[in-house]
């Protein structure tokens, strides 16, 4: 189960509404609807930490593998790149529904592919940013 589908199961067990939730968080109602939908993922973590402590759940319930990543990648490459990972994600989940590898190798699998993603990202980044925009390298 995604971050969304879970923080709508935990509004509904809550019996609030989505504007309700929304206004607690201090958010607007269509940044929760995203939320809810997958079609984004809160930018500061320490949201999902105020999420765990209002529902009193632990906050591994919220964040998962797949959320920290999005959220980075969010973070890093706008919600283009978010969009592109989430693909890659969906994509790769798919290869796997027959379920022919173990879980071990799978999440191997998922780990290379998100290695790769970033290493791609980087990479462009370093080929198509102007010299003038680049940041410093820490080397």
């Amino acid at each position: 189960m995604k971050f969304g589908e879970k923080l709508k199961e935990q509004r509904k067990k809550h019996k609030l509404t989505q504007e309700e939730l929304a206004k607690e968080f201090g958010i607007a109602r269509r940044s929760l609807v995203n939320y809810e939908q997958g079609a984004s993922y809160p930018k500061e973590r320490g949201i999902y930490y105020k999420l765990a402590e209002f529902f009193d759940v632990d906050v591994n319930y919220f964040l998962t593998e797949d959320e920290e990543f999005l959220t980075a990648v969010a973070k890093n490459y706008g919600k283009r790149g978010f969009d592109q990972a989430s693909a890659i994600l969906d994509q790769t989940a798919a290869l796997f529904a027959g379920g022919e590898l173990s879980e071990t190798d799978q999440i191997a699998f998922e780990q290379d592919m998100k290695r790769l993603f970033l290493d791609s990202k980087e990479k462009a980044r370093e080929k198509f940013t102007p010299k003038k925009y680049r940041k410093p390298s820490k080397d």
